[in-house]
């Protein structure tokens, strides 16, 4: 019997350190031998963001530990995997280096496949993880850096329907956590507090809500939150602002995601399948809005469980062991790209003078 290719995973696009070693069963379904991560949020909260150089050298300090705690993990020898995938973008070029050239140092050392591999198309695939994943589908990726549509026709092969303007939507959770003086991570603690507040005591903005197809645009909403935050006195006020945030983003994401699946519908006749990535796709508010949404509009709706929704490396191993399968390596000078959309046709749509 011919063996399943075993790929080693790494990731550090941003500020979480990620090892894991993944293998395909023989029915084609994903065994994740391991998934370490190391988090920076102590690192950084103080600073309420990341800080790039901090981030790095962090990265530096754990990468061979966490790698090595994969493979002790997932009982292999490290002689037992037939490629290393690690993330060449997009990122934070000092953190992205870090990961790239320790994958890349491993490959040289085993003499093994190198696979640099695109962060977005990992949250794309990260759903293969766990369930059949059919093409066509419908992409939603939320997450801290990026928010779009993007219609997946097949592996390697993407069109970008819509994307934010502006913030991305785990941006706008975080620096409204932070003005409504929620240490990091302000994502899932802004979903804590909605829970306690009144979700129509604040009448939020919608930007761009009738126009811009399905373009999405948070920095006036954060705006917005700014002002308000500067009367709030009580912490009931900032339970409201919160309760306010969150409907007004499932508000939006309901009818933004309506207007992507018209425009997926017409790329794909019999496509019904809406899968939701990223950070933000933890959100179990968001997720059960989404999930309403599809059951309307006769769609499949899928997730990755919640422990793969945020930064992490087996997503990145799932992209390599694909790229594998196809022969697709690269070669050891392969650059960091900071930015490195999964739509190469795809307009910049951000900054002033944007016109939607």
């Amino acid at each position: 019997m011919k063996k399943k290719p075993i790929i080693l995973g790494i990731e550090t696009s941003c500020d979480e350190t990620a090892a894991s070693i993944i293998q395909e069963n023989d029915d084609g379904s994903i065994k994740i031998l391991s998934n370490t991560i190391s988090s920076q949020f102590d690192i950084h909260k103080e600073f309420g963001g990341v800080v790039p150089e901090l981030a790095a050298r962090s990265h530096a300090e754990k990468i061979d530990l966490i790698t090595k705690k994969a493979v002790l993990e997932s009982g292999l020898k490290i002689n037992n995997i037939d490629a290393i995938a690690a993330t060449a973008g997009p990122g934070l070029v000092v953190c992205l280096s870090v990961g790239l050239n320790f994958g890349k140092a491993v490959a040289a050392s085993l003499k093994k496949p190198f696979i640099a591999v695109n962060h977005l198309e990992g949250h794309a695939l990260s759903p293969k993880l766990n369930s059949k994943l059919d093409y066509p589908y419908l992409l939603l990726l939320i997450s801290g850096g990026h928010s779009q549509f993007l219609s997946v026709e097949k592996f390697g092969k993407y069109k970008r329907l819509g994307t934010t303007i502006d913030d991305a939507l785990g941006e706008a959770f975080d620096k409204t956590a932070k003005l409504i003086g929620i240490d990091l991570p302000g994502g899932p603690k802004i979903e804590k507090y909605a829970k306690f507040g009144n979700p129509n005591k604040f009448n939020l903005p919608k930007p761009i809500i009738n126009r811009g197809g399905c373009n999405l645009s948070f920095a006036g909403l954060k705006t917005a939150v700014l002002k308000i935050s500067k009367t709030i006195r009580t912490k009931k006020e900032k339970f409201d602002l919160a309760a306010s945030f969150q409907k007004t983003i499932e508000e939006i994401l309901y009818i933004k995601t309506k207007i992507a699946i018209k425009e997926f519908k017409k790329l794909n006749k019999y496509g019904n399948r809406f899968v939701v990535a990223g950070g933000v796709a933890a959100n179990e508010r968001i997720r059960k809005v989404l999930i309403d949404l599809c059951y309307e509009e006769n769609f499949k709706s899928i997730f990755p469980p919640l422990n793969l929704c945020g930064d992490n490396a087996a997503m990145i191993a799932m992209v390599g062991l694909e790229k594998f399968k196809l022969k697709q390596f690269n070669d050891l000078d392969h650059p960091v790209k900071p930015r490195w959309p999964l739509d190469k046709q795809a307009a910049f749509l951000k900054g002033a003078g944007v016109q939607l």
